[in-house]
């Protein structure tokens, strides 16, 4: 008899033990959101997150293509800065060139001279428009105010018939590249006259 009550206590134990388990896979469903209503909110929750990464990476991947854009068209524009920047000292050298040859001397020289000069006036001009093509501008700074982004004021010229601070004299000619300062132009400023 007691071999028949341990069966019987040992199948109340593994009875025991599925009850346990049926009651915890019970409590987990329980626990866990039946109600299609709160999945409902759930999935729209995680959606809402979802679009919101969506429409941040979009934006961002705007932002970056823009930038992108924006800095390969100031390489095309600014890159040949340094080069420009070296290139301006052969226009100077081609200006003190013609300007070493006075005109009454221009117009009593022979032919040959005339042609050569003619010829150094011809490089010049065609030189600065190849610079302009790719951005490079003259500063045109005389009579007009003192600007120290453009210019650099090197004295000052006693002179009550301009305004104060106006450019009287040009030195050096400055030039720009695109909105930007290539070289800033070497000038005399006014001082005496009516102020701004």
């Amino acid at each position: 008899m007691s071999a028949a009550k341990e069966p019987k206590h040992e199948s109340a134990a593994a009875n025991g033990i599925e009850n346990d388990e049926s009651t915890a896979a019970s409590g987990a469903t329980e626990s866990s959101p039946t109600d299609p209503f709160e999945v409902l909110k759930a999935l729209q929750a995680e959606n809402a997150e979802l679009k919101d990464r969506v429409l941040r990476t979009m934006a961002e991947m705007e932002n970056l293509r823009r930038r992108t854009h924006r800095e390969v068209a100031d390489a095309k524009l600014y890159g040949v800065t340094n080069f420009a920047r070296d290139m301006l000292t052969f226009s100077d050298n081609l200006a003190r060139a013609l300007a070493t040859v006075p005109d009454n001397v221009r117009e009593a020289a022979d032919p040959a001279l005339k042609s050569f000069v003619e010829g150094i006036e011809l490089t010049e001009r065609d030189f600065l428009s190849r610079l302009a093509r790719h951005g490079v501008k003259k500063i045109e700074a005389h009579g007009t105010k003192f600007d120290p982004h453009l210019h650099e004021a090197l004295f000052e010229v006693p002179d009550e018939k301009r305004p104060h601070g106006s450019v009287a004299q040009v030195v050096e000619d400055g030039y720009t590249i695109g909105e930007r300062t290539l070289r800033p132009a070497k000038v005399g400023t006014s001082r005496g006259g009516p102020k701004n």
